[in-house]
């Protein structure tokens, strides 16, 4: 499992409508796109749920890197880099996922949490903890599911899952409004520990 995610951070007063009609009129595209598992649509508006920005950050899960390369280089990906310009597209290699027991129901909102790697914790125990918090995420109310991901050029873990309604009191990260989710292979992204 891959992911990806880059992000158009948009001016204070950008009408957010805007983005709400693009994905209402462009977010099928993906449905059935070969090698993704899952795409969120996904947006932040400021001033709402903490956010300090208006921002369109869509989140993936890929099943095959085939299929994220073809998204990336073969014309889908040129359509928000016309619109918005060419953003820095960061990129995961996948270490637990998880279904919630919500999952079925539509998502409505988003949590992305990152945090460094910490330098004193040998690896195999970060690793071994990011699986037991991917669990953890995904046994809780109202979740549809959760994944976890790194960055070793950066050290990073990212925490990401999907809530059928608000997001949970206390949720660590980012809340994003999910705006569409399309999921052609989502069946395909293997569940549990990466490796």
């Amino acid at each position: 499992m891959h992911a990806m995610q880059y992000s158009f951070t948009l001016p204070a007063d950008h009408p957010m409508d805007a983005i709400r009609e693009r994905v209402a009129r462009t977010g099928h595209l993906l449905d059935d796109w070969p090698g993704l598992g899952l795409k969120a649509y996904l947006i932040r508006e400021r001033g709402k749920d903490g956010s300090p920005v208006n921002q369109y950050a869509p989140f993936y899960l890929w099943h095959t890197v085939e299929g994220m390369n073809s998204f990336l280089w073969e014309g889908a990906f040129q359509r928000p880099t016309d619109d918005f310009g060419r953003p820095a597209v960061r990129q995961w290699t996948g270490l637990a996922y998880e279904e919630g027991g919500d999952a079925g129901t539509p998502a409505r909102v988003a949590v992305l949490r990152r945090r460094p790697v910490p330098e004193a914790l040998p690896l195999s125990q970060a690793a071994a903890g990011a699986v037991r918090e991917t669990g953890r995420l995904a046994a809780g109310d109202g979740v549809l599911l959760a994944a976890a991901v790194v960055d070793t050029g950066r050290w990073e873990l990212v925490h990401f899952s999907l809530h059928a309604g608000d997001a949970p009191d206390g949720a660590e990260g980012d809340a994003f409004q999910v705006l569409h989710l399309s999921e052609p292979g989502r069946a395909l992204l293997p569940r549990g520990r990466q490796w």
